[in-house]
């Protein structure tokens, strides 16, 4: 029995190919590829000659089969997508499921990211984050989508192409309100840049298609609620509660001002009135 690798390859830059990707291009004994046409562009960079098969969403089920039938008869099979990791808003999750589920080894030989690169030269909270991936073309799916994330408190990654850009900055503005955003397109190509502005603004700027290339949007969560501004009053009814459990006025009074910011002569007098 043969075995999958899952090979991540350049999103812009043919360079960032990893020595091990290379070599696992190499030693393969055929690729499945999500366009061959690009696929060939790598292969022919690095002067690697190897056999491709096409594995792309129409046709995802039948050629599927067809590949695992060949790594269950001996063949190690390089799976790739256009660019960056095979399976992550790709087909190629259906593959690697597809040999998991047949008891098929499968290895990983990473590279890059699109959306794991933009957060990391983005600027945006990184320390929780959700991607999104893409949006539906349908405007009902795609308004759902994000109606359904309003409340969502992480940073949110999602990847767009140009031409609906102008549509999905306007139902985004209309959704999350004025929210931060950054605009990364062309990540490691000559036109690589990042754009800081917000939802609203964004709407307005870019609604005219201006922008093109490879785009991935990194948007600010939602803000966290803002707390009830605590009163004397309250403060001093905290005191009562921990008089009440047996300390004196003047330590309930102590402690209620820690907890609450007031002075403890405010909250003490109050206490006493």
């Amino acid at each position: 029995m043969g075995k999958l690798l899952v090979v991540g390859t350049p999103i812009g830059n043919l360079n960032d190919l990893s020595p091990r990707g290379i070599q696992a291009l190499t030693d393969c004994d055929f690729i499945a590829a999500e366009d061959t046409r690009v696929t060939l562009k790598i292969l022919n960079h690095f002067g690697i000659k190897k056999p491709m098969v096409s594995y792309y969403e129409h046709n995802r089920r039948e050629r599927g089969e067809e590949i695992l039938a060949r790594i269950l008869n001996g063949e190690n099979c390089a799976l790739v997508t256009d660019a960056g990791m095979p399976a992550i808003s790709d087909p190629g999750e259906d593959l690697v499921r597809l040999c998991h589920e047949n008891s098929v080894k499968v290895e990983a030989v990473p590279g890059p990211c699109a959306f794991v690169t933009a957060l990391a030269i983005s600027g945006m909270p990184s320390g929780r984050f959700t991607f999104e991936g893409f949006l539906s073309t349908n405007k009902l799916s795609r308004r759902e989508h994000l109606e359904s994330l309003v409340n969502e408190k992480r940073t949110m990654i999602f990847y767009e192409a140009p031409h609906k850009l102008p549509s999905t900055l306007k139902d985004m503005a209309e959704v999350f309100g004025d929210r931060h955003i950054a605009i990364v397109r062309e990540i490691t190509k000559i036109y690589e840049q990042v754009i800081h502005t917000t939802l609203p603004q964004a709407a307005v700027d870019y609604g005219d298609g201006s922008i093109k290339g490879e785009i991935v949007l990194v948007i600010e969560g939602a803000p966290e609620p803002d707390e009830p501004e605590m009163t004397l009053e309250q403060a001093a009814g905290i005191a009562k509660q921990k008089a009440a459990e047996g300390l004196s006025l003047s330590e309930a009074a102590k402690q209620a001002a820690k907890e609450t910011g007031f002075k403890k002569g405010d909250i003490y007098k109050l206490i006493l009135e």
